[in-house]
This record gives structure tokens, C-alpha cells and sequence, in this order.
């Protein structure tokens, strides 16, 4: 696990085909000094085969220097182990994927162990950087398993009224992200505020609202809030 800063402050999960919005990649080739990394899901993971406009992409993107990572869902410890593993291969063979997000993590001190194995496994398959999303404030013992964890994913009416706990405060704010959608255009920079108040140094804010707001990615750096300050 690294315990450096990281290079960047924006965590974007990218769920949109290149195909469909290729600007929207193309504009997050030009941030790569702004992002922590870049989430690849080309069909609810890495897909069953490799597709080439996700292979083109991402080149585009390791080539500009954005850190890409992974997604892999986890059902909350429900898939089998191998399953998990084998989509870490296929991002890391096929899409030249820096690291791994795991997704739908589970938040109790019973799944620790698991997930503990299941990190543990993808960074011998070279996955650099290990991002837990349980998408809320988990037993307190995840934030020693992973690179980032993300402590919050969800609505900004929902945001701006969550509690952060007080066990969050003995790590350093590097180690927290949070992810909020259905963010008005004209309150990026307040959500991106308000991460860094609550001590997470990572954060992301979209405006997509619906089944999946990360397909409405940044398109402009203040989409995504401004510098934290």
C-alpha cells in the first residue's frame, strides 16, 4: 500500500464508450497533472473480449500519463474469487489498466478477511494502486487495505447532509475519496470544498443524474469542482 501523496485530486469513474463521447476522453487526456486516475468499465468491467475503442482509449490516455484503473465489481463479497481475479488480468492484459477499483465492497468487519486476500492477489498481478469503493464509511479497518478508499458515492442533496466519523481523522485525507452526482453545474467548486472539509483529498462531482450519472463524465476541469483550497 503507498503512503505518498498522490499526484493528483480528481478520481474519475469514466463509464461512458469512446465510441459515444470520445471528447470526453480526449479531454481528460489533457488533465492527466489534476487526476488521480481514470476508472476503465467498458461492460460492467473488462468486458468478455477486448474491445479495440476501449484498447485505443485507453492508449490515449496511458500515453498523456493519467494512472488508469480497473473496474471490477465485487457484489459486496457475493462474486467468487476467481471471477474478481480473472477481471483484474483481463484489465491489466487487455487495457494496460495501472491498478484496480473494486466496486460494490462490502463495509463489515466479516468481509475484511476477503477482501484482504482479494487485494492482496491483485497486486501480484501487478495492479500498482488498489481503490475499495464501499461507497460509505466502512469498519474503520478497510482504510489499512487499499491505496484510496471511497467513503461516499452518491446524490449531492444526500451529500451535503453526510456525517463523516471521527475515526477518519487518524489517517490522512490522501486516503479518502468522495464521488457525487446529480451535482448542479454551478456547485462544482462547493462540492469539491466541501471533500476537502470533510478530509478527502479526492474526490469527483458530475452533474449525471439517472441509472448511470458517470456516464456524464467531465468535459471541462471545473465540471468536476475546482482546486480544493
Amino acid at each position: 500500500m503507498s503512503t505518498t501523496e498522490p499526484r493528483g485530486h480528481l478520481l474519475v469513474p469514466l463509464y461512458v464508450h469512446p465510441s459515444v463521447d470520445p471528447e470526453a476522453w480526449e479531454v481528460l487526456a489533457g488533465e492527466s497533472g489534476r487526476l488521480y486516475g481514470v476508472v476503465l468499465n467498458a461492460a460492467d468491467g473488462p468486458g468478455p473480449y477486448p474491445d479495440p475503442a476501449f484498447t485505443a482509449a485507453a492508449a490515449r490516455l496511458r500515453r498523456a500519463g493519467v494512472p488508469l484503473l480497473g473496474y471490477v465489481d465485487t457484489a459486496y463479497g457475493a462474486r467468487p474469487a476467481r471471477t474478481v481475479l480473472r477481471d483484474v488480468h483481463r484489465h491489466r492484459r487487455w487495457y494496460g489498466a495501472d491498478g484496480v477499483f473494486l466496486d460494490r465492497v462490502a463495509a463489515d468487519a466479516a468481509s475484511l478477511p476477503r477482501y484482504r486476500r482479494t487485494v492482496r492477489a491483485a497486486r501480484l498481478l501487478g495492479a500498482a494502486t488498489a481503490v475499495l469503493n464501499p461507497g460509505t464509511h466502512p469498519d474503520p479497518r478497510y482504510a489499512h487495505l487499499a491505496d484510496l478508499l471511497v467513503t461516499f458515492e452518491g446524490r449531492w442533496e444526500d451529500y451535503r447532509r453526510a456525517a463523516v466519523p471521527e475515526w477518519t481523522r487518524s489517517h490522512p485525507p490522501y486516503r479518502f475519496c468522495h464521488l457525487v452526482y446529480a451535482v448542479p453545474e454551478h456547485l462544482g467548486g462547493e462540492a469539491a470544498r466541501t471533500a476537502h472539509e470533510r478530509g478527502a483529498a479526492v474526490h469527483c462531482a458530475v452533474p449525471g443524474r439517472g441509472a448511470n450519472p458517470w456516464r456524464s463524465a467531465p468535459l471541462a476541469a471545473d465540471a468536476c469542482g475546482g482546486e480544493a483550497g
